[in-house]
């Protein structure tokens, strides 16, 4: 009897085994949790549940507030996520200045992350026109450098790696004529600081992704995959005029490690999930993996 319950109890265990690998080869991609911002601000862990069930495999966060992330402590949030079969990859620190930054490293990495990321360029350089919805920065670039520079040594020295997030500004010449993306690749230790390329944003300011990959090999660690539609609009991926065949192809020139579906809005009624489920298809068609 002993040994006909220990090979029920082993069998059972077998197949619990084999169905949770099969749930993990199922999940592929990443994906940000700034798509899905307002459904996470209603209920953050019913909103984890429906993109782990979408089949994505590792995340982006946006929301870190009074040293918890989208209300949960940092092991909290690793534990939860790690129960939906989710990764904790990257997540974009908007409030990190150089004072507070040992303490934001600090819960990145009890979260589990591996990337600290600069959303835009912080300690108050950002700046949006709500009217003419126009982003840009104030303040000199040696001094925007100097910051990242600094947040970046201590971030290494935690074991996490840094990356600064584009927009599409930074691609343009700002008032001394200096196009900034390429101040700060030029300028910034590749040791301590790469870069997270927003694709979207590349196109929009009529630069060419591949262009950069070929100046700068190996600097842009992940990017953030999202469509253009006819209109300059955010699309889901695969709805627009994006050429990624072409920009997947150049995947290993560029350094890229991690790919990041993102869409800051959706429009003509598409909800965030749903826009979610079409990309999803689309990394499919483009050969994303």
């Amino acid at each position: 009897m002993r040994n006909t319950r220990f090979f029920r109890l082993l069998s059972l265990s077998i197949l619990m085994s084999l169905s949770l690998s099969v749930f993990a080869q199922k999940k592929w991609g990443g994906m940000t949790l700034y798509t899905v911002r307002a459904e996470m601000g209603k209920d953050a862990k019913a909103t984890l549940k429906e993109v782990a069930d979408l089949g994505y495999k590792y995340i982006e966060a946006v929301d870190y507030k009074d040293g918890k992330f989208y209300g949960m402590a940092p092991e909290e949030f690793n534990s939860y996520l790690k129960s939906l079969g989710l990764q904790p990859i990257s997540v974009h620190m908007g409030s990190m200045t150089t004072d507070n930054a040992d303490k934001l490293i600090a819960d990145v990495k009890a979260a589990g992350f591996k990337y600290f990321i600069a959303p835009v360029p912080p300690m108050g350089m950002f700046k949006f026109d709500p009217k003419t919805r126009k982003l840009g920065m104030e303040g000199t670039m040696e001094k925007l450098a100097e910051i990242l520079n600094t947040v970046a040594v201590k971030a290494h020295a935690a074991g996490l790696e840094f990356l600064y997030h584009n927009h599409d500004f930074e691609f343009q010449a700002n008032q001394d004529g200096v196009v900034p993306i390429d101040y700060l690749l030029e300028h910034l230790d590749p040791k301590y600081v790469n870069f997270q390329m927003d694709l979207y944003w590349v196109t929009k300011a009529g630069a060419d992704p591949v262009a950069y990959f070929k100046r700068y090999p190996g600097r842009f660690k992940i990017w953030h995959v999202k469509d253009m539609d006819s209109q300059q609009r955010f699309a889901p991926v695969g709805q627009g005029t994006i050429d990624f065949k072409r920009i997947l192809a150049n995947k290993k020139l560029s350094g890229m490690k991690y790919y990041i579906v993102e869409q800051d809005q959706t429009f003509d009624g598409l909800q965030p999930m749903d826009a979610l489920k079409i990309s999803k298809q689309g990394l499919t068609k483009y050969g994303f993996h």
